[in-house]
């Protein structure tokens, strides 16, 4: 008899780890920065190394489900990502510990898309949204404990102490799988070629897409490396996307992109992505560095929101079965570009109730935007299209955060090194650096208001898919 309560756990531990790795180092970057003394489009590198990490090996996780099976999948990935948080736990340089957070990535980056199809392989249609509710509880119980977490820990032991964090999850993750997942041994392996070509011109597109945009802080006068990398970039994307329309079991089926559903919750999950990403990187420093709070206080100051949100996942979860998930997400949408106002306008002096009050809008916004665009993802595609379209949604949503990270603090950078060559104050210049970069994430997620109105607007349990 399988136990219904025992899988679910089982993937939200493995979801809680990969998540809160994601919330927790961002407290800590400002304490990095010093330590290896760096600049700030430098330290960017430990998240968005492992982000276009993560996004890189994300693909190969269709190919590895047919191959190896969803267990083994699961259990090597849970293996690696904890190594990778040891090795990161024990770096002594900057340049090691970004190669620590890549190996950390290779197995990270197969756990979101893997769990989203086990999820949809295990329950049936009527109890999707439900049980996706509960796993996305494990998806922010993460974010939810990593700032204040990760803040506790930095002050008190140092950063490394963020990472051993994720070593006894791990274990007692991948001892559950043991337990409770044991059934998926038995699933059929199917032994596909290997799409070597089409990987590495994805590979190459998305590297050079990010390394064109870190390139606008070295070169913003000539413009020439910044040019040469997004040529690389878009002649990669073609290359890509004219092998794959000629293969059966490529990287991805790009007859998915016809799908006017699936490339809608793409893009507004892409939009708010880089938004949200790059604003949760730029929190720490206008907290911390700009407005004086200690790790510990500015993880405290984290907390509402990421709390906010872990109470509206379950209920979203409900809402979108029962309600318009269209006007659900356009509503998110309008509450996290608010969000972004407000954080544009916090400055020293600003007061505990306004910073919690923004801090619970954005969890607020959150909550209805996590939910209904999985569930809008999920059940937009076939059964047998759900690992792909879950693996598409995972990348896009990665590559799309690393981005965002790179723009926000190419902006931050720029408005900084303006205002303080006219012979701004460092505060002055620091705070409209910080203030241009939140009004610029509040700018991307606008633009994610168009795709969002071609969601459909159908309830989740009448395009519900019946178990794979």
């Amino acid at each position: 008899m399988r136990s219904k309560a025992g899988i679910l756990v089982t993937l939200m531990l493995g979801t809680i780890m990969a998540s809160l790795d994601s919330s927790i180092v961002n407290i800590s970057l400002p304490v990095m920065q010093d330590q290896f003394n760096c600049r700030l489009d430098e330290v960017q590198w430990v998240v968005t190394a492992y982000m276009m990490a993560f996004s890189v090996f994300m693909p190969l996780t269709n190919w590895l489900k047919d191959r190896i099976g969803f267990f083994a999948l699961y259990v090597a990935s849970l293996s690696i990502f904890t190594f990778g948080s040891l090795l990161c736990s024990l770096s002594n340089s900057l340049e090691w510990l970004v190669i620590s957070r890549v190996i950390q990535a290779i197995g990270g980056g197969a756990l979101t898309p893997t769990v989203m199809a086990i999820l949809s392989f295990v329950f049936p249609a009527n109890e999707r949204g439900k049980m996706l509710g509960w796993w996305g509880l494990g998806v922010v119980l993460g974010p939810a404990l990593g700032p204040t977490l990760g803040g506790i820990l930095t002050q008190h032991l140092g950063w490394p102490s963020i990472f051993y964090i994720n070593v006894p999850i791990g274990l007692i993750a991948i001892s559950m799988s043991f337990r409770y997942m044991g059934f998926l041994r038995k699933q059929e392996k199917v032994r596909l070629p290997f799409d070597t070509p089409g990987f590495i011109l994805l590979t190459i597109f998305l590297v050079t897409l990010q390394l064109g945009i870190s390139r606008l802080q070295k070169d913003s006068d000539t413009l020439w490396g910044f040019i040469s990398y997004f040529a690389v970039a878009l002649i990669a994307l073609t290359g890509f996307i004219t092998w794959e329309r000629k293969r059966s079991n490529g990287i991805f089926d790009i007859r998915l992109f016809a799908n006017v559903q699936l490339v809608s919750a793409l893009l507004v999950t892409s939009a708010r992505s880089a938004a949200l990403f790059g604003g949760v990187f730029l929190l720490p420093f206008l907290l911390q560095r700009h407005m004086g709070f200690a790790e510990m206080q500015a993880g405290l100051l984290l907390l509402p929101a990421s709390l906010t949100l872990a109470i509206m996942m379950p209920l979203s979860g409900r809402w979108v079965d029962r309600h318009n998930p269209r006007a659900i997400v356009v509503t998110g949408l309008i509450l996290l570009i608010v969000t972004m106002i407000l954080f544009g306008r916090l400055d020293v002096g600003s007061s505990v109730a306004v910073i919690t009050g923004a801090m619970l809008i954005r969890g607020i916004g959150l909550g209805c935007l996590v939910t209904p665009l999985t569930v809008a993802v999920v059940n937009s595609v076939k059964p047998t299209e759900v690992t792909q379209a879950a693996s598409l949604n995972s990348l896009t949503l990665q590559v799309s955060g690393a981005v965002g990270v790179a723009i926000l603090s190419v902006v931050h950078q720029r408005v900084h090194e303006h205002f303080a060559g006219k012979g701004y104050l460092e505060a002055i210049a620091e705070h409209q650096a910080l203030q241009w970069g939140f009004y610029t994430a509040g700018g991307l997620l606008a633009l994610a208001m168009l795709p969002a109105f071609f969601l459909s607007p159908r309830k989740a349990a009448k395009v519900g898919m019946p178990v794979a």
